[in-house]
């Protein structure tokens, strides 16, 4: 790195703490953000939850804790739900933090969907960032996104461009893609393994879909993920032959890179515009071909024919056609694709460009600050 090195100020979801699972993809995002980032030689504060974790090989990034209620999710929200939190919520503790630590910082890095930050960004003198974690799924949050990249459209950042599509900018998106510690995840050549799914267990997840799959072609389905909501996996578990589905329940990544890297291909469902599919590239890092429906974020990642298939949404009948035919894929070419556009390094230094970039270009300054 030629440049100085910053001082960055990183927020974890307001939905559990790091390292619980309980943010899904947020925090293997952050995880590897961090690890990346301090590769690269900056200097890191990290605020999230009490009983949060930090990777290993982070000793030296300093870990600001705050106790707090969870903030809901927006996931789940309807189109025109209000903002809400909790009373003694984890959000705002977070953010009290954050915006004390961030004044002596460079910038502040948001990593949760949430209002309030954003919100916040036209207001206060620490210079918040927003790596933007889901699409449009209500009108509060599409207009105060919205109302940030007007401003300012340096910053925000997302994952695909399928996912920033969703919303009005007045600039081309800063598409930053996502990245892991490649390290975790072993290459495994075999290429007679069993049907893997993965992710929480959720309707906007779609593991119905993959269920029937699988069973259309009389095999079982390994279901790695936290059970978000019970009466859906028993809906499922009932709509499908017994047996069908083995749960496997949440897992370290150690432990989930391990068992999915020995399956014959990934199959990945979303009903809704994933942002962009953290449990893609970690089976392709893995060497497992994906089966994906072309939709969201996924359908930017799955390099049809190369490294898996993608297929009509909602089409159960193609999902198992390509399954068939995902002997053909060189298991190779998806450890490849994984290590060229997915490292932690390629995405730190993906993220440090849009901070830098933020921060010196020449924008508008709100009357109101």
């Amino acid at each position: 790195m030629t440049s100085s090195p910053l001082h960055l100020v990183i927020v974890n979801t307001p939905i559990g703490a790091l390292g619980s699972g309980e943010g899904g993809g947020v925090e293997l995002t952050l995880r590897s953000l961090v690890q990346g980032l301090v590769r690269r030689g900056h200097r890191l504060t990290v605020v999230a939850a009490k009983g949060s974790t930090l990777p290993v090989d982070c000793t030296g990034v300093e870990l600001l804790e705050v106790e707090g209620v969870n903030q809901p999710s927006w996931q789940h929200a309807a189109a025109h739900a209000p903002v809400e939190i909790p009373h003694n919520g984890l959000l705002p503790a977070l953010w009290e933090t954050a915006l004390d630590a961030g004044q002596s910082a460079d910038a502040v890095i948001n990593g949760g969907y949430d209002w309030l930050p954003l919100w916040l960004t036209q207001r206060v003198s620490a210079k918040l960032f927003h790596l933007i974690s889901m699409g449009d799924v209500a009108a509060v949050m599409r207009d105060v996104i919205e109302a940030v990249a007007a401003w300012n459209p340096h910053r925000l950042a997302f994952h695909t461009h399928r996912q920033a599509a969703d919303f009005q900018l007045p600039a081309p998106a800063n598409v930053v893609g996502n990245g892991f510690d490649l390290t975790n995840y072993t290459f495994q050549i075999q290429t007679n393994g069993p049907l893997g799914w993965a992710g929480r267990i959720a309707p906007e997840k779609g593991l119905e879909d993959a269920a029937a799959a699988a069973a259309a072609l009389g095999e079982q389905l390994l279901v790695w993920g936290f059970r978000e909501d019970e009466a859906y996996a028993r809906q499922v578990e009932s709509s499908v032959p017994a047996g069908t589905i083995d749960w496997r329940g949440f897992r370290s990544t150690m432990e989930l890179q391990q068992e999915l890297g020995s399956c014959r291909a990934l199959i990945n469902t979303p009903k809704w515009n994933e942002a962009y599919g953290n449990v893609v590239v970690e089976a392709l890092a893995c060497g497992v071909p994906v089966v994906a429906y072309d939709r969201g974020g996924p359908g930017e990642l799955v390099c049809s024919g190369n490294t898996g298939w993608l297929v009509p949404p909602d089409d159960v009948a193609s999902l198992a056609e390509a399954l068939r035919r995902v002997g053909s894929i060189n298991r190779s070419a998806c450890r490849s694709w994984a290590e060229a556009h997915a490292s932690c390094e390629v995405f730190s230094q993906r993220v440090e460009a849009w901070i830098r970039t933020g921060l010196t270009a020449d924008v508008s300054i709100n009357p109101r600050r």
